[in-house]
């Protein structure tokens, strides 16, 4: 009975979530039922109710993403209640922004995750936690945290437009808007092309007679 009546909240769902996203109802739809699937296959699991390790897991093997920082940081965007779970629609409508988002939406996005203590700005000990898992450590360097201290400054000159050494999203946005390819500055927080058409494909032609 549990199950019959998560199926008709998940249909419910579909009907109004797609209309607030960039998919099509159908898509909406085989996301639903990849959600559903990937919460069947924990025994035990809500099937509404997504958790952080599950998550992690889609990231990691479905994104290829490794960072640890920047996994969880991706979480808790999802996780817009702060109720430490992806709902069904948090899920869908993180990824319409994670797959198909605007300029602007993913701006936004990345400048969440990259804010660690949601505190509103990026701070300089923000930028050298992400910042030191991209700099490979050379065996010779006698401080190799000197050379992220470095970078970390190199960026804050770029970026820091009213030089209050911190990044708001206002520095951020202005940074992005005149050279995009600053939007995963402090690491990559969105799919590569490849994995996104990779998943596109898994819920884009699913069959919409599931629930």
């Amino acid at each position: 009975m549990a199950h019959i009546v998560a199926k008709k909240a998940l249909a419910k769902l579909a009907e109004t979530c797609y209309r607030q996203t960039h998919f099509t109802k159908q898509e909406v739809e085989g996301l639903l039922h990849v959600f559903r699937d990937l919460q069947t296959s924990k025994k035990g699991k809500d099937e509404m109710k997504m958790d952080r390790a599950t998550f992690r897991e889609v990231l990691h093997y479905t994104f290829a993403m490794t960072d640890d920082i920047l996994m969880d940081r991706v979480f808790r965007a999802f996780d817009q209640d702060n109720d430490s779970y992806v709902s069904a629609q948090e899920w869908v409508q993180g990824l319409s922004v994670f797959l198909r988002g605007t300029m602007e939406e993913k701006m936004k996005y990345c400048f969440e995750v990259y804010d660690l203590n949601s505190d509103g700005y990026i701070s300089r000990e923000e930028m050298f936690s992400m910042l030191k898992n991209t700099l490979a450590k050379q065996p010779t360097e006698e401080d190799p945290d000197e050379g992220i201290k470095d970078l970390v400054e190199i960026t804050l000159k770029k970026m820091d437009h009213d030089h209050d050494s911190r990044l708001s999203y206002s520095d951020y946005k202005t940074s992005v808007e005149t050279e995009p390819l600053l939007l995963e500055v402090f690491g990559p927080c969105l799919p590569a092309a490849k994995q996104v058409h990779a998943f596109t494909a898994t819920f884009s032609d699913t069959c919409t007679d599931w629930y």
